[in-house]
C-alpha cells in the first residue's frame, strides 16, 4: 500500500514515520526546502524520543522518502493525508488556509481514486470544504475523478508521540462510503492484528472527537489548578486532594496534576477553536471559556509568588529557571508558561538565567538575548536568589540539594510542578513555594 503524506511538521514526520513502520510505502512532502533538504540528509527538523531511528531505518528499507513534489508522491498512491497547520486566526478559530490550499493541490495533481484524510486537527465542516476544494479544482482541470474524504484525527503526546501512534488506545476514522472505509481498514490492518479499537463513525463526529478530547483534557488541568487556589487558602493539600478524586474509576488519575499551566500547540489552540465554533452556531461553551480563564491565570502563579516573596521591584534580583519546553520530552515552546514568567520577571527587572536538555535553541530562538543560558542545571543556579522550577523534566526530579545551596545566595525554592516533597525542604532547611500546599508548606 502506498501513501502521501502532506506536511512534515509534528503531526506529518511522526504519522508519516510511524505508518512506514507498519510496513506502507510513505512519501512525505513538505513546501520547506530546508526541511526536506534536512530529512533527507538524515538529520530531524523537531525533537521526539525515538523518531530519528524509525525515520533512518525505513528510509534504509525503503519505505519513507521525502520530497517537495506533490505530484511526485501522489503516483500510484491509495491514499494522501493532509497533516499541515492550523494555527489560531485572530478570533480564536483555526486557520484553514494550508489545510484548503493543500486540498486544491491534491485535485491538481490527482489521477486516480484516492482517499484525502485530513489529519490535522480542523473543526467540523472541514473535510465538507475539503471535499468541495478538491472538487473544483477537478472541474477546472475538466478530470472526471473519483475521490472520497476521510477525517483520521491524531492524539499524540508530545514526547511520547511514537509509542502514542504505534501503541494507540484507539483509532478514529470519519469515513462516508464503504470504499473510503476498505482503504482505510487497509492501511490499519496492522492495528486491527494487534486488537486496536478502530472506531468508524460519521465524518463530523470524527471531527469534533479531537477537540472534544483535548478539550476534556485541558478542563481536567484547570479544575485542579482551580482547586489548587482553594487548597491554599484553607489549608488542603492539592496532592492529597488527587489521591483523593483520582482513586475514583469514575475519575481517574490522568490529568489532575496542578502546575503553573499548560502550554503547547494543541490545548490552547484547540480550546480557542472550540469556543469559536460553539459562537459561531450561536452556543457559549461557558465551561471552556472558563477553562480558558484559568490556564491564564495559572501561568501567573509563579510570579505572583515570587513577589509576594521579594516584593513588586525585582531590580537587582537574579532567579535560576529550570525548564523552559511547556512539558518534558520536547523542545515545544508554544504557549509555555515560561515564556510568561520570563516576560513578567525580566519586566520587572530580574535577571533570569535558564537551563533546558533540549529547548535552548528553541528559546534564543523565541527570547533572544534577554535571559541567560545555562549549560548545565546547577550552572543555572550561580549567584541565583532563587530557583523556579517551571518543567518537570525527569533531571530536576531528584537534583543534588547540597549543589544547589551551595550555588543559591538563599535557600529558596518556587517548584510550579510540586515535584519535590514539602517535609523534605523543609527539613533541608529550604523557603519551599508550591502550588496548591504552599500556605502550609511555606517556610
Amino acid at each position: 500500500m502506498k501513501i502521501a503524506v502532506i506536511g512534515t511538521g509534528y503531526v506529518g514526520l511522526v504519522s508519516g514515520a510511524c505508518l512506514a513502520e507498519m510496513g506502507i510505502t510513505v512519501t512525505c512532502v513538505d513546501t520547506n526546502e530546508q526541511k526536506i533538504t534536512m530529512l533527507n540528509d538524515g538529520k530531524i527538523p523537531i525533537y521526539e524520543p525515538g523518531l530519528a531511528e524509525i525515520v533512518a531505518h525505513n528510509r534504509a528499507d525503503g519505505r519513507l522518502a521525502f520530497t517537495r513534489s506533490l505530484s511526485e508522491a501522489m503516483q500510484k498512491v491509495d491514499a494522501v493525508f493532509i497533516a499541515v497547520g492550523t494555527p489560531p486566526d485572530e478570533d480564536g478559530s483555526a486557520d484553514l488556509q494550508y489545510v484548503l490550499g493543500a486540498a486544491a493541490e491534491i485535485g491538481e495533481c490527482m489521477t486516480r481514486y484516492t482517499v484525502v484524510v485530513t489529519k490535522s486537527t480542523v473543526p467540523v465542516g472541514t473535510n465538507r470544504r475539503v471535499q468541495e476544494t478538491i472538487a473544483a479544482t477537478l472541474r477546472a482541470r475538466d478530470a472526471d475523478i473519483p475521490f472520497d474524504v476521510a477525517s483520521n484525527p491524531e492524539f499524540l503526546k508530545e514526547g511520547d508521540a511514537v509509542s502514542d501512534f504505534l501503541s494507540p488506545d484507539r483509532v478514529v476514522i470519519g469515513v462516508e462510503s464503504e470504499r473510503a472505509r476498505q482503504v482505510m481498514e487497509r492501511l490499519y490492518h496492522a492495528f486491527t492484528l494487534a486488537n486496536v479499537p478502530i472506531l468508524y463513525m460519521d465524518i463530523s463526529s470524527a471531527e469534533m472527537t479531537k477537540y472534544a478530547a483535548n478539550a476534556m483534557l485541558a478542563t481536567r488541568i484547570s479544575f485542579m489548578n482551580d482547586i489548587a487556589y482553594l487548597c491554599e487558602a484553607v489549608g488542603a493539600d492539592v496532592e492529597a486532594v488527587k489521591r483523593g478524586i483520582g482513586s475514583d474509576s469514575r475519575i481517574g488519575n490522568k490529568f489532575l496534576n496542578a502546575g503553573c499551566g499548560y502550554g503547547g500547540s494543541c490545548f490552547p489552540k484547540d480550546v480557542k477553536a472550540l469556543v469559536r465554533t460553539g459562537l459561531d452556531h450561536h452556543h457559549d461553551l461557558e465551561v471552556l471559556q472558563a477553562v480558558e480563564r484559568v490556564n491564564e491565570r495559572q501561568k501567573g502563579v509563579l510570579f505572583h509568588k515570587i513577589t509576594r516573596h521579594f516584593g513588586e521591584d525585582l531590580h537587582g534580583k537574579r532567579f535560576a529557571l529550570w525548564g523552559l519546553s511547556f512539558k518534558p520530552g520536547t523542545d515545544d515552546m508554544r504557549e509555555a508558561p515560561s515564556l510568561v514568567l520570563i516576560r513578567q520577571l525580566t519586566q520587572a527587572g530580574a535577571t533570569v538565567r535558564a537551563y533546558d536538555p533540549v529547548a535552548t535553541d528553541e528559546a534564543r530562538r523565541r527570547v533572544g538575548d534577554t535571559i541567560e543560558y545555562a549549560t548545565g542545571m546547577y550552572d543555572a543556579l550561580e549567584g541565583a536568589d532563587a530557583l523556579v522550577v517551571v518543567t518537570e523534566w525527569t533531571e530536576f526530579k531528584v537534583p543534588k540539594f547540597t549543589f544547589i545551596e551551595k550555588a543559591l545566595k538563599q535557600k529558596i525554592i518556587f517548584d510550579g510542578r510540586n515535584i519535590y516533597d514539602p517535609i523534605r525542604m523543609r527539613e533541608f532547611g529550604y523557603i519551599y513555594y508550591s502550588v496548591g500546599r504552599s500556605l502550609r508548606d511555606e517556610a
